[in-house]
């Protein structure tokens, strides 16, 4: 085999173990949702549920996990029964002065990423070209620290529950500080593309008022997509398959985004399942890409706390919320 041919046969196995992690990926998806089940919206509060909600993060570097891999170790947390949301690879357990206990089986995470060959910044030296990157996609085998022994105390601390109340000032701070023009009253929550506006029914509008979070975050994913903040394609009709794809993004915000403000919402916006599950069965890649959207919006959205420092790009017009909250 020449060198050419070798290079051209290592890229057709990470072609391929990239397929098959979008395969597998995708079809424990469609059978969480096929059985009813939401993935992005756990089981939170409930007595089988021990760990608390919050964003996934490694026990190591204390960076949040995104995207898709968020949705597999919250789906890891519940169907093991962890009370932990921290996770270590072999080694970082290890290098805490701790150790994987023998016998765990780890939960299979995604790293996606992109690099240019010595042999493409060559070509473009010389061409006087952008370099074109290659993405590439690599497995990572990650451990609860409840399957680990001698970490350091507090590497597993589980967050504080919050108190629940009508509008929570976490959120509230956060709504006001997007600057979004959000007006609530009415029957019906959306997002008006044209306009730039959101309607959410008031608070009490909800059976349980805890939901209207989730209802108001994710009006504000749809928000954060517009064509100035980061610019998704929100074109799509009603019924259409960019309009289920735009919906799974908003949904998926509304779960990240409550889980970091520690907002533990009851409701399941499930609407739209048979749609999501004729997505993903028609794109493999379906789900990965909303994840990842769904990621970003949910910072975006979250770098306006008042303990964040905005984006330099982003002006926050003075259009907020009164400060009593009250229905229009």
């Amino acid at each position: 085999m020449t060198r050419m041919q070798a290079k051209a046969a290592a890229r057709g196995r990470t072609t391929n173990d990239r397929t098959n992690l979008y395969e597998e990926i995708t079809t424990k998806i469609i059978a969480e949702l096929a059985a009813g089940r939401v993935p992005w919206v756990q089981p939170w509060g409930s007595s089988a549920v021990r760990a608390p909600l919050a964003l996934p993060k490694n026990a190591s570097t204390g960076r949040r996990y995104s995207g898709i891999n968020v949705l597999i170790l919250w789906g890891a947390v519940v169907a093991l029964g962890f009370a932990s949301q921290s996770w270590l690879t072999f080694r970082q357990a290890l290098a805490l002065g701790g150790h994987v206990r023998k016998g765990e089986r780890g939960t299979t995470v995604l790293f996606a990423d992109r690099f240019v060959p010595d042999r493409e910044r060559e070509r473009a030296r010389e061409t006087g070209e952008d370099a074109q990157a290659i993405p590439f996609l690599k497995r990572f085998t990650v451990f609860n620290a409840e399957q680990c022994d001698g970490l350091p105390e507090g590497v597993a601390a589980a967050a504080p529950p919050v108190e629940i109340g009508l509008i929570l000032p976490q959120a509230e701070a956060l709504i006001r500080a997007t600057g979004a023009d959000i007006r609530i009253g009415g029957d019906r929550a959306f997002y008006d593309v044209m306009a730039d506006t959101i309607r959410v029914p008031p608070p009490q509008a909800y059976f349980e008022p805890v939901n209207w979070h989730r209802t108001a975050l994710h009006e504000l994913g749809h928000w954060s997509g517009a064509e100035r903040r980061l610019a998704r394609d929100l074109s799509g009709s009603f019924g259409s398959k960019k309009y289920a794809q735009e919906e799974l993004v908003a949904e998926m915000t509304a779960a990240f985004a409550c889980a970091s403000l520690g907002i533990v919402p009851t409701v399941r916006h499930a609407d739209y399942l048979g749609s999501w599950l004729d997505v993903m069965r028609e794109d493999n890649r379906a789900i990965i890409r909303a994840a990842s959207a769904a990621s970003k919006a949910a910072d975006y959205l979250l770098a306006f706390r008042p303990d964040c420092e905005l984006p330099g790009d982003i002006a926050v017009p003075d259009r907020c919320l009164t400060s009593d909250m009250q229905p229009l």
